[in-house]
């Protein structure tokens, strides 16, 4: 059975997955990381992750708590014990630390903070931290070297009478990442997942979907994050579209057909449109936007929503029946006042 793990701000294990973001401006730039997590909030992060790398850091993080004062933040600490202390003594709900890179006597200091302020700890290890001794231990296998290490540390962390775990063991290759998760998902504390370092939005989005989707699918993870290089923004977008398209965040389920040669209207433009106006509704719906009368048709019929587009016409399709056609060049604007209409009723 998952512990379940929480505090004043935070709460893990519970069934709900949480969409997790980092600011990539220092922290001491409190005036514009304070605007990105406007943004980042704005786009539906419910959780943001800010690093702390000095003590002029820790001073600025508490700036920063004191600005949203409600919205969980994590401390994301490397190296040294004393920015995790200040960190949790500024106001952070959570703290990242990888404790390979702590003295354990120091560990216990961090441990005792963590109980003073009632802060969870993420104990996140990688493959790039992997220790040389366990590698060789577990005969140069990287999967059971990182699971070993993080079960030691968790064991530790128990011995303490500390369980207000979070786990996090990433890999920037998907299928080491899917496997690793599920050896620590044993340990029954929640996790924290994504594939490190992939990239590029496109590629980067790409490999996060099938690592992270791959896992949810099998209910393991509590909190993700869509690493990305680029706006943390999109990271959020990302990790929204995931938990939606299997069914663990409310908003639209969008359905629009990939174009062939017998479609007849501009259908990239119509269906880009019409997903950005959709795309951050938090009803659950259906939309159907299609290209030709193959398709169209039973696709929309499936929908709440729908359109199919021929000869410079819309159908419109709610609820699998069709009740009105309109012109290609109207047939925008029309379709979103029917999407207003609809999300006021529900």
């Amino acid at each position: 059975m998952k512990k379940l793990v929480e505090n004043k701000k935070l709460k893990f294990g519970d069934g709900n997955v949480s969409v997790q973001s980092m600011t990539d401006l220092p922290v001491c730039d409190v005036e514009n990381t304070c605007l990105q997590i406007r943004r980042l909030v704005s786009a539906g992060c419910d959780i943001v992750r800010i690093a702390v790398p000095n003590a002029k850091s820790a001073e600025c993080f508490r700036m920063v708590r004191d600005t949203f004062s409600n919205l969980p933040l994590v401390a994301d600490i490397h190296f040294d014990y004393r920015l995790a202390i200040a960190a949790m003594e500024a106001g952070a709900d959570k703290i990242r630390i990888n404790p390979g890179n702590i003295a354990k006597r120091q560990l216990d200091q961090v441990i005792a903070c963590a109980k003073a302020n009632d802060v969870i700890v993420r104990l996140g290890v990688n493959g790039g931290s992997v220790n040389r001794e366990t590698l060789a231990l577990c005969q140069g296998d990287k999967c059971e070297a990182l699971y070993r290490s993080l079960k030691e540390y968790v064991n530790y962390f128990e011995d303490k009478n500390f369980n207000k775990l979070v786990l996090s063991v990433k890999s920037s290759d998907v299928r080491e990442t899917v496997a690793l998760n599920q050896k620590i998902a044993t340990l029954n504390y929640p996790v924290h997942l994504g594939v490190t370092e992939a990239g590029p939005v496109q590629q980067g989005t790409i490999k996060n979907a099938i690592g992270i989707g791959a896992l949810l699918l099998q209910g393991i993870g509590d909190t993700i994050r869509v690493s990305l290089t680029g706006d943390p923004v999109a990271e959020v977008e990302a990790g929204k579209q995931i938990l939606r398209a299997l069914g663990l965040r409310k908003g639209v389920s969008f359905v629009s057909c990939p174009q062939c040669g017998r479609c007849s209207v501009n259908l990239q433009q119509v269906a880009g449109e019409i997903f950005n106006y959709v795309k951050d509704v938090d009803k659950n719906l259906k939309i159907a936007v299609m290209g030709c009368e193959v398709n169209g048709p039973g696709e929309c019929s499936d929908a709440d929503l729908g359109i199919a587009g021929a000869n410079g016409k819309f159908v419109f399709f709610r609820y699998g029946k069709k009740y009105k056609t309109v012109d290609a060049d109207v047939a925008v604007e029309e379709f979103k006042r029917e999407i207003d209409s609809l999300v006021k009723c529900l």
